[in-house]
């Protein structure tokens, strides 16, 4: 039997490790009594790190819930920029340049309150945003309120 070496075994991209150590050490951060730091800031910085491309896609959605869902709290959830309500990741925004994607995604995690029968969409490809888009953004965000 030979061994494999690290970089052969099948497992986590370099991208998805990087994204659970982003996980730890926001979790770490929000364990720590007194913690300093502002979560809304975080996310504002997290925008700004972006391409281009995904810099300009994340600020109209980071806008689009400020204007329609302005009790959401902002946090980093695995490194990205998210949207929380009563503690719970409510939605979020993967940038195409974080695993190296096609496209970028809004997602919504089972908190939001999008059901539509016994089957229905939680995320949605995002490439670049046009107004009829941001508008069924918007309608998302406040649907997934509730």
């Amino acid at each position: 039997m030979n061994a494999k070496r690290d970089d052969e075994v099948e497992g986590f991209t370099a991208e998805e490790k990087a994204a659970m150590k982003e996980r730890a050490a926001e979790v770490r951060k929000s364990k720590r009594s007194g913690a300093s730091g502002d979560p809304a800031q975080e996310v504002l910085d997290k925008i700004a790190e972006m391409p281009d491309e995904d810099r300009v896609v994340a600020e109209k959605i980071h806008a689009l819930v400020v204007q329609h869902a302005p009790s959401l709290t902002h946090r980093t959830w695995y490194g990205m920029p998210a949207y929380a309500k009563d503690g719970k990741v409510l939605l979020f925004f993967q940038p195409a340049s974080k695993f190296k994607a096609r496209y970028s995604t809004l997602g919504f995690n089972d908190i939001a309150a999008l059901d539509d029968g016994t089957m229905w969409p939680n995320s949605y490809a995002i490439t670049t945003l046009t107004p009829d888009d941001e508008q069924r953004i918007a309608e998302l965000i406040v649907r997934a309120v509730g």
